[in-house]
């Protein structure tokens, strides 16, 4: 065999071993019953919000109609009654803010955390993982988890909406009338750009679980720090600060819903998410690397 055939063999073996040990992860991770507990949870909300809305739409006090500028929640929440569809989008808002990046926070804070406080991560370690190719996987399977779990409550929305209330053409918030399939398609879309927004969270979920040998200590810690920044970006006094922090434009996600689409906060949004994947994802990589997992 010649070197150049040797070569692509251990290329092969790499690539084959990194995607079994990110395959190995991400069912290790979703076997977890407190990962189980999260994805419940996630896709309880939507029918609480879907049967919310139903018996108040019963009692005589329904949703009204046509889109209006007053934020995503609302301008969503009025259109349910007339067409399910809009409970997807009603249902991303209502747990985009503090349900869906909770759940990323703790899968991400005991990523790493977690294997060291079970004493399993000298193991992990074993060649040939790798310390980078094992972040790497553990980053992955985070991420993979952010999809996994606005997925989840998209297509529980989307059922609670198509059972409990009428599917069809829809009115976009400006006002212009779509067909049920291009909503749909929008609808996708939007969930995508909602798992894309957590990847900032997962990346420093990620950096904190490489700072402690608790994976108690890094979920609560990544999602006290959550808290604390969705605290600050409330506060007007802060405004100058606020377009850094990663939930700042989270729910810019409504604008896909416009006739046409407004790109601006959209494009901020992803790229401001990209800044925090490569801080932290820097950082949580050179403490990773140099991390003392012998005791």
């Amino acid at each position: 065999m010649s070197r150049a055939d040797t070569a692509g063999a251990g290329v092969r073996v790499r690539r084959s071993w990194s995607l079994g040990l990110f395959a190995g992860e991400f069912t290790v991770t979703l076997r977890r019953w407190r990962t189980l507990a999260l994805l419940a949870v996630l896709a309880a909300v939507p029918v609480l919000v879907g049967i919310a809305v139903k018996i108040e739409s019963d009692g005589g006090s329904g949703g009204g109609s046509g889109g209006g500028d007053g934020g995503a929640g609302p301008a969503f929440m009025a259109q349910v009654t007339n067409n399910g569809l809009f409970l997807v989008f009603t249902a991303l808002a209502a747990t985009l803010p503090f349900f869906l990046p909770m759940a990323v926070g703790v899968v991400a804070g005991d990523a790493i955390a977690g294997e060291a406080s079970a004493g399993t991560l000298r193991y992990l370690l074993v060649a040939p993982a790798g310390r980078t190719r094992l972040l790497l996987a553990k980053y992955a399977t985070t991420v993979a988890f952010c999809l996994l779990a606005t997925l989840v409550v998209a297509v529980s929305a989307l059922a609670v909406g198509a059972l409990l209330f009428p599917l069809g053409d829809l009115t976009t918030i400006s006002g212009t009338r779509i067909t049920f399939g291009e909503g749909l398609a929008r609808a996708l879309l939007i969930a995508l750009v909602v798992a894309a927004s957590l990847l900032g969270v997962a990346a420093l979920g990620l950096f904190v679980s490489t700072l402690t040998n608790s994976g108690i200590a890094a979920m609560a810690t990544t999602v006290g720090l959550l808290t604390t920044v969705q605290i600050v970006d409330q506060i007007p006094q802060l405004h100058a600060v606020q377009p850094y922090l990663f939930p700042h434009y989270w729910l810019s996600f409504a604008d896909l819903m416009r006739e046409p689409v407004y790109w601006d906060d959209l494009q901020k949004n992803l790229g401001l998410q990209a800044l925090y994947v490569a801080v932290f994802g820097s950082a949580a990589w050179a403490r990773f690397t140099t991390k003392d997992i012998t005791t």
